[in-house]
């Protein structure tokens, strides 16, 4: 037997008022109304009653005067459910017609960013950009089409066929505007906590620098930094995992100068380092895990110096890596716990260095390490009897220095 005081099924539109029947509604009002009414006839009859003599009985007319009120009282009510019944179909019209509109917003904002001329699809960019800003329920469709442009084929030599005057300039827009809604994760209109997809994207500079990255995945798997600078200085990753699986270094400087590190994951896995830097010095791993392992780092540098490991959780992952050229530092850096796994890496030529490089707890583990050529550097490294370097088969375990 179907449910006769079921709510109808959400509609489909924005903020569309979801109402009861009101065949439904209609009867259950007269019933209560009713009941209220009978209660207040009765009551007005006896209190009339009451205040009688037996030389001045009730007068009728007084009792029909009462449920006159009382019947007036009902289409009071009947007629502000009917008013209130259209004001809220009314607004349901109107925000209908407000999501028509953010949808017609929404495909010229995307037939802009698909013009031949860069002026337009800046402009596309900033109208995508306000549109994620005034449709909350379609902000990740938003920064999807933005990530997805990114994701585009983009030719960075002038002389190479493909290449797009003003291209650059746009692409630089869309990082700078994505950066700019990561900067308050508490911000009516931040972007904090959704999905972006750089996979696959090229990079020729870019900055990110103060960003949250939080609560969902940060994407760069396969992206190929060949040029320029890209900043991450200062960011924050914090509940995310961000991907940097099989990226390509190819040239330039990747910047993350003072970021924190306290996501789930940073996967570095399989990336390739032939030349350029780049930057992690003055970072905080907190917790989690940055994960270099397979990685290839056949010129360039990657710099830790001044970094600092500070949670038993936090881990860096250089297992099977191959340095072949590259210089990898932690100069300065400060262990207080976590790991640095070099284990089953190969040096075959460039330099490793943890000079002036604090243990105050932690391990780093070398053991399965191949060494052919090449250097790894512990001169004035300070290391406490709570850290352990493990070389191979056996560990080395240094007394406390002051």
């Amino acid at each position: 037997m179907p449910n006769l005081f079921k709510r109808r099924p959400k509609p489909q539109g924005r903020h569309t008022p979801n109402l009861w029947p009101v065949w439904a509604v209609a009867p259950l009002a007269l019933i209560i109304v009713g009941a209220l009414a009978y209660g207040l006839y009765q009551g007005a009859e006896a209190l009339l009653t009451a205040e009688s003599t037996s030389k001045n009985p009730v007068d009728v007319q007084d009792v029909i005067k009462t449920a006159v009120t009382v019947i007036t009282l009902i289409g009071a009510v009947l007629a502000g459910l009917y008013a209130y019944r259209k004001q809220l179909l009314s607004e349901g019209d109107s925000h209908r017609a407000d999501a028509s509109q953010l949808a017609e917003r929404y495909s010229q904002a995307a037939e802009q960013l698909g013009h031949d001329q860069a002026a337009v699809r800046l402009a596309g960019v900033y109208a995508m950009a306000r549109l994620a800003d005034d449709w909350p329920e379609q902000r990740q469709v938003c920064v999807d089409v933005l990530c997805a442009y990114l994701r585009m084929p983009y030719e960075t030599h002038p002389t190479e066929a493909g290449f797009m005057k003003g291209e650059r300039e746009v692409r630089l827009t869309i990082i700078r505007t994505i950066r700019d809604h990561l900067q308050d994760p508490k911000g009516v209109t931040t972007w904090c906590g959704f999905d972006l997809d750089f996979t696959g994207a090229t990079f020729d500079g870019g900055d990110f620098s103060d960003a949250t990255f939080c609560g969902r995945l940060v994407d760069f798997s396969h992206a190929t930094f060949s040029d320029g600078r890209v900043y991450f200085s200062g960011a924050t990753f914090s509940g995310s995992v961000v991907g940097f699986v099989g990226a390509t270094f190819s040239g330039g400087t990747v910047d993350f100068y003072g970021a924190t590190f306290s996501a789930d994951g940073v996967g570095f896995s399989g990336a390739t380092f032939s030349s350029g830097a780049v930057d992690f010095s003055g970072a905080t791993f907190s917790s989690g895990t940055v994960d270099f392992s397979g990685a290839t780092f056949s010129g360039g540098t990657v710099d830790f110096s001044e970094a600092t490991f500070s949670d038993s959780e936090g881990t860096v992952y250089f297992s099977g890596a191959t340095f072949s050229g590259s210089v990898v530092g932690f100069v300065g850096a400060t262990f207080s716990g976590g790991e640095v796994g070099f284990s089953g890496a190969t040096f075959s030529s460039g330099a490793v260095g943890f000079s002036g490089a604090t243990f105050s707890s932690g391990a780093v583990d070398f053991s399965g390490a191949t060494f052919s050529s090449g250097t790894v550097d512990f001169d004035s490294v300070r290391v406490h009897s709570a850290a352990t370097i493990e070389w191979g088969p056996f560990s080395v375990i240094p007394v406390n220095q002051p």
